[in-house]
């Protein structure tokens, strides 16, 4: 079979470690009737040793794949079914409904394009049971960084108000054809079992907010935000946004929230 060239645009780095991915496989440790999916599954490196763990006849591992010539290899396989697309473009509500299950979503994100896709699924997190992802390891730091860490941010608040997050294996560039110029790890993303009713909408303006000016205090940035929304309850504007803890963004979020009938259902 002719060879695959990696192709830049598609953000291309194929995992060859064959012992490192098993360790990934053992992380994620699938189970017979689970439904797994698989983001960017390229010349198969996490795909085959999954299909491996999952008996024959079982419920089929689902692929999201981009690269047409990529696709039409899986396509070959009776216990693979192949969506060939744009992962952002993919509706993760409808494709757990028509399984009728959750969703275990897995895969080697594009690093080019990882943040929208995280945020693409908090939209549909309550269709999934986990989430294990390679990414860039800077981006790992970031999601699992608590208050006071320079890695403490926004993507840090919005993602850990839904789930769990941990960084739990650091991947070296070598372990990848062609290497990336950057640290890799695996992250686990467990939704939380009953998070807050927040709308995620307005949390997320609270929080880009906070953040936009993150080297001048809270009152120079998001107490303009509060006060445009006519805000009139306290909130401690004397700090920088990465000293707040996610649960106190979520809490004013939703003192905002009930403040401001006409704010839009919960997500």
């Amino acid at each position: 079979m002719k060879s695959h060239i990696p192709r830049k645009r598609f953000g291309q780095h194929f995992l060859t470690d064959t012992a490192l991915i098993e360790s990934i496989v053992d992380l994620i440790d699938p189970q017979d009737g689970e439904t797994l999916v698989e983001i960017g599954p390229g010349l198969g490196a996490m795909t085959l040793p999954l299909l491996a763990r999952i008996p024959k006849g079982s419920v089929p591992l689902t692929v999201i794949e981009l690269d047409r010539d990529l696709a039409a290899r899986l396509r070959k396989r009776d216990d693979v079914e192949v969506i060939e697309s744009d992962v952002l473009k993919v509706d993760f509500h409808a494709l757990a409904v028509a399984k009728a299950a959750k969703l275990r979503v897995v895969g080697n994100l594009p690093y080019n394009i990882s943040t929208p896709i995280l945020f693409h699924l908090l939209e549909v997190v309550d269709d999934v049971v986990d989430q294990h992802f390679m990414l860039q390891k800077e981006v790992v730091d970031r999601m699992a960084a608590g208050p006071g860490s320079k890695d403490y941010g926004r993507l840090s608040v919005m993602l850990q108000w839904r789930y769990d997050i941990e960084s739990v294996l650091d991947v070296p560039p070598e372990a990848f054809d062609p290497p990336p110029r950057v640290d890799s790890a695996i992250v686990r993303m467990l939704p939380l079992p009953q998070p807050p009713a927040v709308d995620r909408v307005l949390l997320g303006e609270l929080v880009a907010s906070a953040f936009s000016q993150r080297r001048k205090l809270l009152r120079h940035s998001l107490g303009h935000w509060l006060a445009e929304r006519g805000y009139s309850g306290h909130f401690d504007l004397q700090r920088r946004a990465e000293e707040v803890p996610v649960h106190e963004f979520v809490d004013l979020a939703l003192k905002v929230q009930a403040q401001t009938p006409e704010t839009t259902k919960p997500a």
